[in-house]
């Protein structure tokens, strides 16, 4: 893959091949990093001459230092001026100046680009998610993809944040360094330089073992958000199921792994923190020891040992730095490597490359020709549906569990496309038809009914957020929604709580009516709408039904026949294919298997 095509499924996902979110993905991290950073190459060029003239000044401090010893202050036996002394003390205070400015400026602006580049991040992230089909979601976690989008992104940008000014620091003083020390006297610098090859294979040990380490930390970590979110998100069923117990212990499990996987992070700090400060402290010594036996004899002056001694603590500190930037780095890589595979996942339903246009007004027309479709290969759901229906009608959809009739709802929205035959509207194959002109005519309200955060108002305007309260109150009032939510202390802005938890059943029914109402779309579908709700909500939601289906098609699915009734057409499915299909009058009049539903569910009613 070259980086054109990583650029063209970042911002295009016009890629078709699936791709494995859990496969290394090294290469494509980088590509996914230089994709960020690439609109603020300029400024990260200048930044780096800054960094740059930081460590400059800072390396120049030793010479200074040595200048001041040998230069600046006279033997005891000696008298001077301090002119030269003064000199040197002004230069080191404009280089400790050079520094703090330029410290200041890097900090400010590098800041600034984290935090774009983060927000940038975290946009693609939400908006990738919200483009990735229904299939990818139903087997994607939702603790998965709040690991995704928090976790994930907070390593990145502790990266940002300290890692790369670390990184730069510690190269440039340790090679800087090292050019000095060899510069102040080669062969104290070469016995310095004997240690090296023990801390570059500290080093290489420690960043091949932290590899696999910290991408074992953010597999654990994502286990520990996917236990902890479903639990919460389920706490009903939880607490109904008496599940406690087994879910504290699985909760257990993941976290007593998280805490083992990050304390192999600290056994490897343990070893190689402490074996760098221990070559380190060796080296200094016998330079000590040398140096000064140098001294004694005149081969060296006091100021140059001084300047070798702080250039060697140098020289060993970018170690420590470098082994915090491994930590990060390791930290953030595998966020990367995570975020880059999920980036990297084409939606299977994607838009045309070239969309045809709706007619202007939809009629609603819906014919499936020859519709062959299964979640699962192997598994045949519909085995080559053929159906006609015609704009303006509604048609209910009934069968035993497992028919199709769901799926062909959800095949008609376009959650899904079919595995061959061809589904259209008015004539043109919804594949040929942008997800967003699709979706404005073509509506599917759910038994779930979910409320969002927020106000009534502000759930009813969902599919318009353009609307004005006019419009949001006489579609509730379209409905019968009016009066429940009139009668409410704070009526459209009442807050619906986590889910709607303020609302009723059936009132939580309404307000989606009202949303799909406002939203105005062409074809209605209503997918067991009406299956939760008691008898008296039930009749409430009924009435709002003829209001909501008028003039436009509805397919709807119920198990309850007092829904079917107000259906112009009865479809009879079974095992994906249609056994019977006429008005429900003629159909009840018969000897079929409608006509047997229907004769149960009156008994039932008795």
């Amino acid at each position: 893959m070259t980086s054109t095509d990583w650029r063209g499924r970042l911002d295009e996902n016009t890629d078709d091949s699936p791709v494995d979110e859990t496969l290394p993905r090294r290469r494509e991290a980088r590509e996914l990093l230089a994709v960020l950073l690439r609109p603020h190459r300029t400024t990260v060029a200048l930044l780096a001459a800054v960094v740059v003239l930081e460590n400059v000044a800072r390396l120049s401090v030793p010479i200074l230092v040595r200048r001041g010893i040998d230069h600046g202050i006279p033997p005891i036996t000696q008298t001077g001026s301090t002119r030269e002394l003064l000199i040197i003390i002004a230069a080191l205070c404009a280089v400790v100046v050079v520094q703090a400015t330029s410290r200041m400026f890097f900090l400010r602006r590098s800041g600034q680009i984290g935090q774009t580049v983060l927000l940038d991040l975290r946009r693609r992230v939400f908006r990738h998610f919200g483009r990735l089909d229904i299939a990818f979601h139903d087997r994607y976690t939702s603790g998965r993809v709040v690991s995704r989008s928090t976790n994930d992104v907070d390593a990145i940008q502790e990266m940002l944040e300290t890692g790369f000014d670390s990184l730069i620091t510690a190269a440039l003083t340790l090679f800087g360094t090292a050019a000095l020390l060899i510069y102040l006297d080669w062969r104290l610098g070469l016995m310095c330089l004997v240690a090296f090859p023990l801390v570059v294979m500290l080093a290489a040990w420690f960043r091949a073992e932290s590899a696999k380490t910290y991408r074992e930390v953010r597999d654990s970590a994502a286990l520990v958000i996917v236990q902890f979110v479903e639990t919460m998100t389920g706490i009903k069923a939880v607490q109904a199921y008496r599940r406690e117990p087994r879910n504290q212990e699985i909760f257990d499990s993941v976290a007593d792994r998280y805490r083992d996987v990050n304390e192999k992070t600290f056994k490897l700090l343990a070893v190689f923190m402490p074996g760098v400060k221990l070559v380190g402290n060796v080296t200094t010594g016998a330079v000590l020891l040398y140096g000064g036996y140098r001294v004694l004899h005149g081969d060296m002056t006091i100021g140059t040992l001084a300047a070798f001694l702080l250039y060697l603590r140098m020289f060993f500190e970018p170690m420590q730095e470098i082994t915090q930037f491994f930590n990060t780095f390791q930290s953030a890589s595998s966020a990367l490597e995570k975020l880059a595979g999920v980036l990297a996942v084409p939606p299977a339903i994607a838009d045309p490359r070239h969309p045809v246009a709706l007619p202007e007004r939809v009629r609603g027309e819906l014919s499936f020709d020859g519709v062959t479709f299964g979640y699962v290969p192997g598994r045949t759901v519909l085995p080559g549906l053929n159906l006609t229906v015609p704009g303006g009608q509604t048609v209910a959809l009934v069968g035993t569990t497992g028919a199709g009739k769901t799926t062909i709802a959800k095949l008609i929205a376009r959650f899904y496309d079919p595995v061959a035959g061809a589904i259209r509207l008015d004539g043109v194959d919804l594949r040929d038809v942008n997800q967003a002109d699709l979706r404005r005519h073509v509506v599917m309200v759910t038994q779930e009914n979910f409320m969002f955060n927020g106000t009534i108002a502000d759930n009813i305007r969902f599919g318009r957020p353009d609307a004005t309260d006019a419009q949001v109150h006489a579609a509730a009032r379209a409905v019968g929604a009016d009066r429940f939510i009139e009668a409410l202390p704070d009526g459209y802005d009442t807050d619906v709580a986590k889910r709607g938890g303020r609302l009723s059943a059936g009132q939580r029914q309404l307000v989606a009516f009202a949303r799909a109402f406002l939203a105005d779309p062409a074809v209605l579908i209503l997918d067991e709408a009406t299956s939760s709700l008691d008898i008296p909500s039930e009749r409430m939601v009924q009435r709002a039904l003829k209001t909501v289906l008028a003039d436009r098609t509805a397919l709807v699915i119920a198990h309850r026949l007092s829904t079917v009734e107000i259906a112009d057409r009865v479809l009879v499915l079974e095992h994906g294919r249609i056994v019977e299909d006429g008005a429900p009058g003629e159909l009840i009049a018969g000897e079929g298997q409608y006509a047997a539903l229907h004769e149960a569910w009156l008994r039932s009613l008795a």
